[in-house]
């Protein structure tokens, strides 16, 4: 869309805002990165390590580093790659899914004050705009590398 890169930036800069704000006011001490992980595998799926560190935009060893913290704490599991038996897939388990779960709980909670005076106007501009923002970013792919 010719002009859009205001908005776009717009956008990004509110989403950032209202996830910073929301993950201060929960004051969890849970490093972002954990639910960054998390939230890649629940949507994306199971993912090779590779694959989960250039998604999450860290590096592999640091990866392998987040992934042996979340095994431990059975947030994650790894499975068999069915195309390379040498290889394993990362993937969330029914703990790590519940916690990620909790974290969005918080978040939602932690903003809906800031939310509050909307009017039924506003508050179905912001859904139609949720909808639209999921429809066009759903597939990791989605943007070239």
């Amino acid at each position: 869309m010719p002009g859009s890169d205001p908005l776009i930036h717009e956008l990004l800069v509110a989403a950032h805002r209202l996830t910073r704000i929301a993950a201060q006011s929960t004051g969890s001490t849970t490093p972002a990165a954990v639910w960054s992980t998390l939230s890649i595998l629940s949507t994306d799926g199971p993912l090779r390590i590779g694959d989960l560190a250039r998604t999450a935009r860290v590096s592999q060893p640091t990866m392998t580093k987040l992934l042996q913290h979340l095994v431990e704490e059975e947030l994650v599991h790894r499975i068999a790659d069915r195309d390379d038996s040498r290889a394993w897939l990362i993937d969330i388990g029914p703990k790590g899914t519940g916690a990620l779960d909790d974290w969005r709980r918080q978040l939602g909670e932690a903003l809906g004050p800031l939310f509050d005076d909307l009017t039924e106007d506003e508050t179905e501009t912001l859904r139609r705009a949720a909808r639209i923002l999921a429809a066009h970013t759903t597939r990791s792919d989605t943007v070239a590398s």
